[in-house]
Order: structure tokens, then sequence, then C-alpha cells
């Protein structure tokens, strides 16, 4: 219990650091969203200046930050400059979506990527080793985006089996039908989140698993003659999952950052596409409220990774 007091704390004062890093740092970039109104003859400074009050940028910056901050701790992340609405509620509009993609293609990477790993380990320099290396290093190599293009080529254009863009293509009102057709939409995409993320994960797995069976722990099992789903078991995955859990951990921030070019080729409605449009046209509320939401979960997932850790191995120094 005082390990998870401790890390609470932890994360509500790094989240204090990064929101002034990043508040500083945006409200420093050159442009700003306005600069295309004080550009236009049409706007006046007056029209301009009742904007700005509006949204709070007439303020001092310290001011700005305190009342920023204030309305964090109640969810509350400010009106969109582009589209008007808010900033919570664009958010939890597109965030599902993300989620679902990120969450099938993480845990489809961990499951392919353990199994393939300890088997390319436990067949070190025969036929299978040598091919799950070729899958993992085509993996590795292979952009996204042109991944992206060759299913939608093929699949989609020469196959006529998947959707080439967006979501759905029937109406809401037809119940489980409309959450099919979503994941019919989604297999493509999800698909080359899945083959290009097993490539570097595959290697990883791979040398730990070398690793372990060159322990002395793992020639002493051998030794006492236990079977291969023995040392599997109680030798080879337990010293495996730390590592990975770690890795996972670090990977939670990407659930909700999602993957602003699959989502732009597939023309999905996500984070992904959400952050760089507004990075674009320099919407503040947004660009802050998804950089606050990806600092939380980042430092969310060490502190479950650490958990975990100390689950799996008790002997772990708490702290």
């Amino acid at each position: 219990m005082y390990a998870l007091i401790k890390k609470l704390f932890y994360i509500i004062f790094m989240l204090l650091i990064i929101s002034v890093i990043s508040f500083l740092a945006i409200h420093a970039a050159p442009n700003s969203f306005f600069a295309a109104g004080e550009l236009n003859p049409n706007m006046t400074q007056d029209a301009i200046a009742v904007l700005k009050a509006v949204y709070g940028l007439d303020k001092p910056l310290h001011v700005q930050y305190i009342d920023w901050v204030i309305n964090i701790f109640s969810l509350n992340f400010g009106i969109s400059f582009v589209s008007g609405q808010d900033v919570s509620a664009e958010i939890l509009k597109r965030l599902p979506v993300t989620m679902i993609m990120n969450i099938t293609a993480l845990v489809a990477v961990f499951v392919i990527s353990l199994y393939l790993g300890i088997k390319s380990a436990l067949n070190y320099e025969k036929k299978m080793d040598y091919l799950i290396r070729q899958i993992s290093l085509v993996s590795f190599s292979m952009p996204s985006f042109y991944l992206a293009l060759l299913f939608i080529i093929f699949f989609s254009l020469k196959l006529d089996m998947f959707p080439i863009s967006g979501l759905h293509s029937i109406e809401p009102k037809l119940g489980a039908y409309y959450y099919l057709d979503m994941a019919w939409h989604l297999v493509l995409p999800v698909g080359v989140m899945i083959f290009v993320g097993l490539g570097s994960m595959i290697i990883y797995v791979r040398s730990l698993t070398l690793e372990i069976l060159k322990s002395d722990y793992y020639y002493f099992a051998l030794s006492r003659g236990l079977n291969k789903k023995e040392l599997l078991r109680y030798y080879i995955l337990p010293n495996l999952l730390p590592p990975i859990i770690t890795l996972l951990g670090l990977s939670l921030p990407g659930l909700i950052g999602g993957s602003v070019i699959l989502e732009s080729i597939f023309g999905i409605e996500g984070m992904g596409q959400l952050f760089f449009m507004s990075a674009l046209s320099r919407d503040y509320p947004i660009i802050m409220g998804t950089l606050m939401i990806t600092a939380f979960l980042t430092l969310l997932g060490n502190m479950i990774a650490d958990l975990l850790l100390l689950k799996l191995n008790p002997y772990m120094k708490r702290g």
C-alpha cells in the first residue's frame, strides 16, 4: 500500500512538471491559431480581441496556466478553437476506435511474438529459426504506410474482400450487424499494425530466450530430466515476463496516440488523426488535452508494470 501511495504522488508530481513544460512549449511555438485571422483584412482587431477573451488568451501566461490546471482536475480541457466543441467530448468521440485498434494489435503482437520468439530460440540455427528470423526482419523493415497500400490494392481492389476506408457501411439501427461491420472495416488497419509490430518484439523475445537457455539454472533443470512443457512453464516464461511486461507498460501511451499515417490512409477518425490536424491548425486545447492524457498513461503504464513486477518477483526492492 505504501508503494502504491508513493507512486501516485510521483505521478501527480511528474504530471505537474510535464504540464508546465508542455504549456510553455506550446505557447512558445511560432504562429498561432489566430495568425490567419490577423492576416485576413475582413477580420478586425476588435473581433480577434473578442475571440482571445472568449478563450482566455488575453490573460497573462501564468494566469492562463493556473486556470488550465484547475480545469484539468475537473476533466475540463477547454473548448476547441476549430470546432468550438468541448475538448473532452472531441477526445471521447475518437478515443474508443483508437483504443479498440491498438489494444487488439498489442495483445495479438504480444501473443504471436511470444510464441514465435520462443519457438525460434528453441530451434536455434535450424530451418524454423531461419524462417521466423526472416519474417521478423521483413516486419521490422516494412513501412506501415507501404504495407497499408499493398493490403488495400490486394485485399480491397483485387479480391474485394475488405472495405477500402471508413468505419461503417450500414446504419447504427441494425444493432449487432453495425458492430460486425465496424470490425470488418478494421481488419486491414489492425492487420497492418500487428504485422509491423511483430518484428522487433520477436527479435527481443528470441534474444531473451537464448540468454535463458544459456543460463546455469536452465542447465540444472535439464539435468533433472524435466520435459519441454515443464521447462517452458517454470523456467523460460517466468524469466521472460518481467522485461516484456516493462516493455508493454511503456507501450500504453500508444493505445490513445493511435497511428496518424494508418488512420489517414484508411480514413479512420481516431486520436492520431485528431492530434495531427490539431497540430496543423494550432488548436492548443486539443493538443494540450491529448498530451496530458498521453503523459498520464505513460506514468500509469510504468506504475502498473512496476506493480506487476513486484507481484511476479516479491524479492524485488519495494520503493
